[in-house]
């Protein structure tokens, strides 16, 4: 009865994908510390123990406390790193979403970057503006932060309206959207009263939202993880997903949305405004985006650069291997950011306790990404060994039947007087 149970449990495609993500990961640490040890082996300034180091902290990074007075890494709870590590979670974890809930309705939203862009723009200017003597901070906080979700939200239903009016592919109207994004906040921050002018070395910074008395609620969470940058946006982050978890699997919406992604011209014979849920799908993504730029930036700990016109921010990119890790489910989401983010705690730790570079953690990324865009393959692969396995049981369905066909004719005989079906049909 068990062995039936965990059967069924392990054909579930759920369980299936969990697995699937599972064995990316796996294969990406495992790269990731062949890579290590190879260039322990080829490089003048590492030696093999460097290697084993190294291949410590990829895998627990985390939990690394530095060296001993020996020279010895040293392992265990720090408050520091996974306070960290929950705090640079909290926007990947919003990104994945934006990009989820995309996929979920058939859209790839790569326009996650500028989305973030001018939710940072809109929050960190509400945030400064309104003086909070006037207005209490707590309320600035959230008026900041309904605006970045707004100014997200906003911008990602412009690549949503270009595909439902004009079919343009969202892909390139997102591309173009990022850029006009970065230049649209540099020239707003460029001409606005948000420099920080007080301390002179960070003249392309703006002001940390403190300036105004403005900061998320730690929530408790500096008391559990004290000397970190964490608060009670990691909370929020999941929250939201939780919401946008029962949005899309229990409401109506969801099952619109879902079903233009599914098929859009069949959704629209069925009488569901095909033009409407696009539309909604990419704002929803954008204010998600908006909404991760704002927990960010709004935490009071944070600095923003304004000159962003060369580059875009990595956060709206790291998104897309978040939700391809999670396969999309907005549960999944909070796990698969935390992880990533653990990778980057974990790449610190590379740097400052040996003479490996972080970006040897990109490399572990890149290798999972690619493993997720792969993972129908590895689902795949997971259902023919257990099939496999199955089949090579004593007694299992597959031998039976095997034995019923191969057999000499000992199997058990019908009733005497059985309709056997053989030479008794109509004539």
């Amino acid at each position: 009865m068990k062995n039936g149970r965990l059967s069924d449990f392990m054909r579930r495609d759920g369980t299936r994908t969990v697995l699937s993500s599972i064995v990316s990961i796996l294969i990406g640490l495992v790269v990731g510390a062949i890579v290590v040890f190879v260039v322990g082996l080829t490089s003048d300034n590492l030696t093999l123990t460097s290697a084993w180091e190294g291949i410590r902290l990829i895998f627990g990074g985390l939990f690394s406390t530095g060296r001993d007075s020996a020279g010895a890494l040293t392992f265990g709870f720090n408050s520091t790193n996974i306070g960290n590590m929950l705090f640079r979670a909290t926007p990947l974890i919003m990104t994945g979403l934006s990009v989820a809930v995309a996929y979920k309705t058939g859209l790839f939203n790569i326009g996650a970057p500028g989305q973030y862009l001018m939710g940072t723009m809109a929050s960190l200017m509400l945030a400064l503006a309104i003086p909070s003597e006037v207005v209490p901070a707590g309320i600035v906080w959230i008026i900041a932060f309904l605006g970045g979700i707004l100014a997200g939200a906003l911008w990602g239903a412009i690549p949503g309206l270009l595909k439902a009016l004009l079919n343009i592919n969202e892909v390139i109207a997102c591309i173009m959207t990022n850029w006009i994004a970065a230049n649209v906040v540099t020239w707003a921050f460029d001409v606005s009263n948000f420099k920080n002018l007080v301390e002179s070395t960070k003249s392309s910074y703006i002001y940390k939202t403190t300036f105004n008395g403005v900061e998320t609620p730690k929530m408790g969470l500096d008391i559990l993880f004290p000397n970190s940058q964490v608060n009670g946006g990691i909370l929020i982050a999941a929250l939201i997903a939780v919401l946008m978890y029962i949005l899309m699997n229990k409401t109506t919406l969801g099952y619109e949305l879902k079903a233009c992604g599914s098929n859009r011209h069949a959704a629209r014979y069925a009488g569901i405004s095909d033009r409407r849920n696009i539309v909604l799908s990419m704002a929803i993504a954008g204010g998600l985006s908006g909404a991760g730029a704002a927990l960010y930036y709004l935490a009071g700990n944070t600095e923003f650069f304004w000159n962003t016109y060369t580059s875009l921010p990595a956060t709206g990119f790291n998104g897309i291997p978040v939700a391809l890790l999670a396969a999309n489910n907005p549960i999944g989401v909070v796990f698969t950011g935390m992880f990533m983010s653990m990778l980057d705690i974990a790449g610190t730790q590379l740097t400052s306790l040996t003479a490996y570079n972080e970006y040897i953690t990109d490399v572990i990324i890149a290798v999972i990404v690619y493993l997720s865009a792969f993972s129908l393959v590895i689902k795949m692969l997971i259902s023919g060994r257990r099939k496999k396995v199955r089949a090579a049981q004593p007694g299992s369905a597959a031998q039976a039947d095997a034995s019923g066909e191969t057999g000499s004719g000992a199997g058990p005989m019908p009733p005497a007087g059985a309709d056997t079906g053989k030479g008794g049909g109509e004539a």
